[in-house]
C-alpha cells in the first residue's frame, strides 16, 4: 500500500500547537512554583533577584513534567549550572552520557501520538 503525502502545512500546525502547549504549561508551573519556593537555588544556595531570575529553573524531581502538584512537592528550584548537573547525573546513573546519546532509560515521547493527531 502506498503512503500518503504529507501534509507539510498540517504537521507544522500540529508541531506549533504541541510547542504552543508545552510553553503555557512551562510557564504555569514556573510562576507557582516561584510563587511558592524561595528564589534559591536548592543546591548551591545562590540567592536570586527580579534581574537574574531567568537563571532560576524548575526541576522535577520524579522528572516526570507532566507531575506537577499544586502543592510544589515536584518541583526544586535550581540554578542553571545545578540543574544541568543534576540531569548530568542522573543521565550517568543510568549509564548513559549526552557524549555517547546513549540514554536507555529515557522515558518522555512527546511525539508518542503525533500519528494520531495527523490522520
Amino acid at each position: 500500500m502506498p503512503a500518503r503525502p504529507i501534509d507539510e502545512k498540517r504537521l507544522d500546525r500540529v508541531v506549533a500547537e504541541a510547542r504552543r502547549a508545552r510553553e503555557v504549561r512551562e510557564r504555569g508551573y514556573r510562576e507557582q512554583a516561584l510563587k511558592l519556593h524561595p528564589w534559591i537555588c536548592g543546591r548551591c544556595g545562590r540567592e536570586f533577584s527580579h534581574a537574574n531570575l531567568r537563571e532560576l529553573t524548575v526541576h522535577h524531581s520524579d522528572h516526570d513534567h507532566d507531575n506537577n502538584p499544586p502543592d510544589g512537592s515536584n518541583w526544586e528550584l535550581l540554578c542553571l549550572y545545578c540543574h544541568d548537573n543534576e540531569h548530568q547525573r542522573a543521565l550517568a546513573a543510568r549509564g548513559g552520557t549526552r557524549e555517547t546519546g546513549r540514554d536507555a532509560g529515557a522515558t518522555h515521547q512527546p511525539f508518542a501520538n503525533l500519528r494520531d493527531l495527523l490522520e
